[in-house]
C-alpha cells in the first residue's frame, strides 16, 4: 500500500473510537481528511465535531457534520488527530499543518487522545521532522537566537512568498537541528518563552493510543 491508503486505512480504523452520541474532537492534516471521510458514513451516529482548524471545519460541513466552538461543549470523550512524529511513548511532534494551538486546545479537551498515522511516522527520539512553533511575530528574531543556542535552527515558514499567517493570526518557525530526549521537560521550558504561542511538542497532551498504519495493516499501540 501507498502512504495514501495507509492513511485511509488507519483513517477507517479510528472509527471504532467514535463514541455514539458525544461530539467527537476532530484534528488537522491529510490522515484526518481520510478520517473526516471515514466519520461522515456514520455521522448520524453522532451530534457533530469540535474541530481544530478552519480548513477541516469546512470539510466536516461539506460532509454534513455539524460543527461546534469548543467553548459550547464541555469534555470530549475523543479527540482523533495525526503526527508529525510520534515516539515509543506517545510524545508527538505536530504543527505541519500549521494548527498546532488548536489542535493542543481541543487535545486538552478530550479524555482520550487516538493518534493516527504511517509508520514512517513513528520515531525512537523526536527531532527529525523541524519542530513546529506558533509565535507571536515581534519576537521572531529573539525566538531564532534562542532556538539557536539549543542548537536549533529556526527559520519563519513561509506561503506563496510571504511569512504563513496561522487560523490565530499569528506566525510559524519550523526549528530544525533538536534532539528532544526529555520532550516533557522542552515543552514547558519553551511554552515559558515570550513570544511563544504554542511548541508543536505534544508531550503534556500526548497519545493514548496509536493506531500505525503499515505493510501489514494497522497496528494498535496503547501508551
Amino acid at each position: 500500500m501507498n502512504q495514501d491508503q495507509l492513511k485511509a486505512l488507519v483513517g477507517q480504523a479510528a472509527l471504532s473510537y467514535v463514541v455514539p452520541g458525544e461530539i467527537i474532537g476532530v484534528g488537522t492534516g491529510s490522515t484526518v481528511n481520510k478520517f473526516i471521510d471515514a466519520l461522515a458514513t456514520i455521522k448520524d451516529r453522532i451530534p457533530g465535531a469540535v474541530s481544530s482548524s478552519e480548513a477541516s471545519t469546512a470539510r466536516l460541513k461539506a460532509l454534513g457534520i455539524p460543527v461546534f466552538q469548543a467553548n459550547e461543549v464541555g469534555e470530549l470523550a475523543v479527540y482523533v488527530d495525526g503526527a508529525d512524529e510520534i515516539d515509543g511513548q506517545g510524545n508527538m511532534i505536530k504543527g505541519g499543518g500549521a494548527a498546532l494551538t488548536r489542535e493542543k486546545i481541543v487535545a486538552a479537551q478530550s479524555r482520550r487522545f487516538v493518534c493516527i498515522a504511517d509508520e514512517s511516522k513513528r520515531v525512537a527520539v523526536l527531532g527529525r521532522f523541524p519542530l513546529p512553533v506558533e509565535i507571536i511575530p515581534m519576537a521572531t528574531t529573539r525566538l531564532i537566537r534562542q532556538f539557536a543556542a539549543l542548537g536549533g535552527q529556526a527559520a519563519v515558514r513561509q506561503k506563496d512568498g510571504v511569512p504563513l499567517v496561522t487560523d490565530n493570526g499569528q506566525h510559524i518557525l519550523d526549528v530544525s537541528g533538536l534532539n528532544l530526549q526529555d520532550p516533557r521537560q522542552f515543552e514547558s521550558d519553551v511554552s515559558q518563552w515570550p513570544g511563544v504561542v504554542t511548541v508543536g511538542v505534544f508531550a503534556f497532551q500526548k497519545a493514548d493510543v496509536c493506531l500505525l498504519g503499515g505493510a501489514s495493516g494497522v497496528t494498535t499501540i496503547e501508551y
